[in-house]
C-alpha cells in the first residue's frame, strides 16, 4: 500500500479502537490508533486526501499493515 487515503486511515483508526478501546479517564488511544491519529490530523489540517507510506512513522506503518492484514 504505497498511497494511503484519508478514509483508509480513518478505517484503520476505527479498527484499532474496536480491537483495543480507549482506556483511562483521559480516554487514551491504544498505541496503534495513536500512531495513525497524528498523520490523520495532519492530513486534515493540510487538506490532503492521501499520503505515501514513506511519510508515516514505523509505528504507523505497522498499525496500517495490521489493519490491512485483518481486513476481509
Amino acid at each position: 500500500m504505497d498511497s494511503i487515503t484519508l478514509p483508509q486511515l480513518e478505517q484503520a483508526i476505527n479498527y484499532w479502537r474496536n480491537v483495543s478501546p480507549s482506556v483511562g479517564e483521559e480516554s487514551r488511544l491504544c498505541p496503534e490508533a495513536a500512531a495513525l491519529a497524528t498523520p490523520y490530523a495532519l492530513m486534515i489540517i493540510a487538506h490532503r486526501r492521501e499520503i505515501t507510506s514513506a511519510e508515516l512513522s514505523d509505528k504507523a506503518r505497522a498499525a496500517l499493515a495490521g489493519w490491512a492484514a485483518a481486513a476481509p
